[in-house]
């Protein structure tokens, strides 16, 4: 996978000061009225190592937090970007979590998706500070919010104990083959566990290899298997997991295309992905995006937003493809 910032659409802004920009956004917030496009301008333009220069920067300068100065300045769904642009990146996606499992219901498909995409070491990042933000661990959280095989998906998932390497035994790989063919479509009922313990665990050159011979035994896709044995969220759960094997750009495309099409915009997944894809990889989302649905990303965004909300989507996707 790429390389934190290397195909990333917001990268370190050059000739960068903290001073200036604290002064620049200062000014946006003074006396009445707001200028939106001032803060867009600096926020959406600086790498996330730069923002918390400014944050610094400003507290320093004007004996203020800028962080809650933003939050009183701004709302809606422009303050959410911004918000989430002011966070390092595990902070984000422990805020992100947390949101998912808050009150009532459960956002089943964050949890997913933060889960299912992220590094090893990302995971480790975001539990340590899940539980120093949050005063209880990540795992309990879900222990808390989610039940049965689904939460033992997602608990496997947040150990971030992946194999990472890259090497592949061809004779393992046919066996855990035949042992996801003899798991699933190969009996009657399915043995969830033994999907999980090799999807979750192996590294990704093994597992297309596994896939590969998976295809060749069952005669069909690993995925065809996993929707035909599976349901509901352990369905959605596994199927993540291997499409960000297989592809993650593709996998946070589909996500982008399910949040914007018909009618209505699931707005938190779309300002979730935008926001920390950025410095990733969102050149091949969006690469991705044109291919599989023949439009860009970026008409996508402007189609299904608009305001300030709209501009700083729009700079943070950086272009039209």
């Amino acid at each position: 996978m790429a390389s934190f910032g290397s195909r990333g659409t917001v990268k370190p802004f050059p000739g960068f000061n903290a001073n200036d920009d604290a002064q620049k956004l200062r000014k946006a917030m003074k006396g009445l009225g707001t200028d939106e496009d001032a803060i867009t301008d600096v926020v959406s333009r600086r790498s996330i190592g730069q923002r918390q220069e400014i944050k610094i920067a400003y507290k320093s300068l004007f004996g203020k937090d800028l962080v809650d100065e933003l939050k009183s300045e701004l709302s809606g769904k422009f303050e959410q970007v911004i918000m989430g642009l002011m966070m390092p990146s595990a902070v984000y996606d422990a805020s992100e979590l947390k949101s998912a499992m808050k009150g009532a219901g459960t956002d089943e498909r964050c949890l997913i998706e933060i889960l299912a995409s992220r590094t090893n070491e990302e995971i480790k990042h975001i539990n340590a500070i899940y539980k120093r933000e949050y005063k209880k661990s990540l795992e309990d959280a879900i222990d808390g919010d989610t039940s049965g095989k689904f939460q033992r998906v997602l608990v496997s998932l947040c150990t971030g104990n992946r194999d990472e390497g890259t090497a592949v035994n061809p004779n393992q790989a046919k066996k855990d083959a035949e042992d996801l063919y003899e798991a699933g479509e190969k009996k009657l009922g399915t043995d969830e566990t033994q999907f999980i313990s090799i999807i979750c665990t192996r590294n990704r050159n093994h597992l297309l290899k596994v896939f590969e011979e998976y295809k060749k035994i069952a005669k069909k896709d690993i995925e065809d298997s996993i929707k035909s044995e599976m349901s509901g969220d352990l369905e959605d759960a596994l199927l993540a997991v291997v499409r960000c094997i297989k592809n993650k750009p593709a996998f946070f495309a589909e996500r982008l295309y399910k949040s914007m099409k018909g009618a209505g915009t699931d707005d938190d997944t779309l300002i979730r992905i935008m926001v920390s894809r950025c410095e990733v990889d969102l050149l091949d989302i969006r690469a991705e995006f044109k291919k599989m649905y023949g439009k860009s990303l970026h008409s996508f965004i402007k189609g299904d937003t608009s305001g300030d909300y709209e501009k700083v989507l729009l700079r943070l996707c950086g272009g039209d493809d």
